[in-house]
């Protein structure tokens, strides 16, 4: 059962988007990898979507993950105060997703990311097919594996992505990590 504001507009646009497509279940479980009962369930409120779920959603309508969620809260301003920047928590991994900034109509995103400690959240290559990655750690250690390359980041570190390949965000240490991520869509 949706238990909040953020996960019901979630679920709503994520039928729009399938219905503006006319895609049936099915045809959405093929292009983005997702079980059919899964969708099913989340465009009904009966279940929270974890962040890879997401990912995988948002690729299939040729957005971002930040951009899927900026639909589903619908139009803002130019200006984001910080007390309406929109949070997001993966059920599955306690993974807390901060909009910083982004606009439908601007090319760049920045996102603000806790991982706790010992969580790790992986993202497909397709993902990035239209968007450039930078990776700033604000606060403890970030283990980012890149294509099969490992990243160790610490607090001040940056790191720009490559050509598409598999991301795994992992924090490894035993305390939470926090770092920004700037995408600008190509």
């Amino acid at each position: 059962m949706i238990v909040d504001e953020a996960e019901a507009g979630i679920a709503q646009h994520i039928r729009l988007e399938r219905g503006a497509r006319n895609w049936s279940l099915a045809e959405l479980a093929e292009r983005s990898g997702v079980a059919k009962a899964s969708i099913s369930k989340i465009e009904r409120g009966e279940m929270s979507p974890s962040a890879g779920l997401l990912v995988r959603l948002a690729a299939a309508f040729d957005l971002t993950l930040a951009g899927l969620l900026l639909k589903a809260e619908g139009e803002k301003g130019r200006l984001t105060r910080a007390a309406d920047q929109p949070v997001w928590r993966d059920p599955a991994t306690g993974y807390r997703r901060r909009q910083i900034f982004g606009r439908p109509d601007h090319p760049l995103e920045m996102v603000q990311v806790e991982l706790p400690a010992g969580e790790s959240v992986s993202i497909p290559a397709w993902t990035y097919a239209h968007a450039r990655h930078v990776v700033w750690v604000q606060m403890g250690e970030l283990v980012l594996i890149e294509g099969g390359e490992r990243h160790l980041l610490r607090a001040g570190d940056s790191l720009g992505f490559g050509p598409p390949a598999e991301v795994t965000y992992a924090n490894e240490s035993t305390r939470p990590c926090h770092y920004v991520v700037a995408l600008a869509r190509s």
